[in-house]
């Protein structure tokens, strides 16, 4: 495995952060779609040209383990922004006040992210029957997502309530914590923050193994997921009023990460290129989201 120099982590992070300015100043004023997909683009764009880079520097397969890491990640994180979309209707955060919860939200996502990254790494080389384990997430990951949702009723999450018995709750949207009366309260912008956070924690239970699968290399494994993470927000105003179209989607995440669970329960008898990898990871999504920008959502439920 190749040593990465810490000038390349240290540049890596100058880099996001230059992308993260860039985001801001697209989107500071107004999240239309055009400014979103401007957005995203730039995000897109970022990953490839790095992913150039990862080929200049550690050439293949990094570079198109990056991509596939990448890939995964991203599309999961579709599933991921769905569940966001449904948070901010049930808290009624207006669309100000959801850029102010992403941004500290991914920021979490990002810590986490590094430190399950680097936990997991630590786990599959010094224990080998972790692998099964990582697997077997997957496995039960895309067999959950096959399982029917149903329609979500309307309202805040139960545990809002037991939230609210040990400290006030604000109903105001200015800010994560306020004073009234002489107590601390919080709001519903950090009840919606709290949701993220968790809701997050459970999804990189499924996209840390997932990206696991594809490498081991823990500078290929962190900045292609976080990347991913780092773009969810333009992503979400982008795709805020898409999510609901792609109603097959979830087969295709369910496929990917039966694919991912398969690599790692049969990497001792079967070996799968990085490329192949990358071929099937985007064929699976490719088709799943045509066919839903195809057919009418009610076949979906069928």
């Amino acid at each position: 495995m190749s040593e990465i120099p810490l000038y390349d982590w240290i540049g890596f992070h100058v880099f996001l952060l230059l992308l993260f300015v860039g985001e801001f100043l697209m989107l500071r004023r107004k999240q239309t779609p055009a400014r979103a997909v401007w957005a995203t683009c730039m995000w897109v764009g970022a990953a490839l040209a790095f992913a150039g880079y990862v080929w200049y520097t550690l050439g293949s397969p990094y570079d198109i383990e990056f991509i596939s890491g990448y890939a995964i990640e991203e599309s999961l994180s579709v599933d991921n922004l769905f569940v966001f979309l449904l948070l901010f209707r049930e808290f009624h955060i207006e669309g100000p006040h959801q850029r102010r919860v992403l941004f500290w939200g991914i920021l979490g996502a990002v810590i986490m992210r590094a430190g399950f990254i680097g936990l997991g790494i630590e786990l599959l080389e010094h224990f080998a029957w972790v692998t099964y384990i990582f697997g077997a997430f997957l496995l039960f990951a895309a067999v959950r997502l096959l399982m029917p949702h149903g329609e979500k009723k309307p309202g805040k999450p139960a545990w809002t309530k037991w939230v609210e018995r040990i400290i006030p709750v604000s109903s105001n949207q200015s800010r994560f914590f306020l004073r009234e009366q002489g107590k601390v309260h919080l709001t519903m912008l950090s009840l919606a923050l709290i949701a993220i956070a968790f809701t997050d924690f459970v999804f990189a239970l499924d996209s840390i193994p997932a990206v696991l699968s594809i490498t081991r290399h823990p500078f290929i494994a962190y900045s292609s997921n976080v990347m991913a993470v780092m773009g969810l927000r333009s992503l979400y105003f982008l795709l805020a009023h898409l999510l609901e179209k792609l109603a097959f989607l979830h087969y295709g995440l369910a496929a990917v990460l039966g694919f991912a669970a398969f690599k790692m329960l049969a990497a001792n008898w079967i070996e799968v290129s990085a490329l192949v990898s990358l071929a099937i990871i985007l064929g699976l999504l490719g088709i799943t989201i045509v066919i839903s920008l195809l057919l009418p959502k009610k076949h979906a439920t069928a």
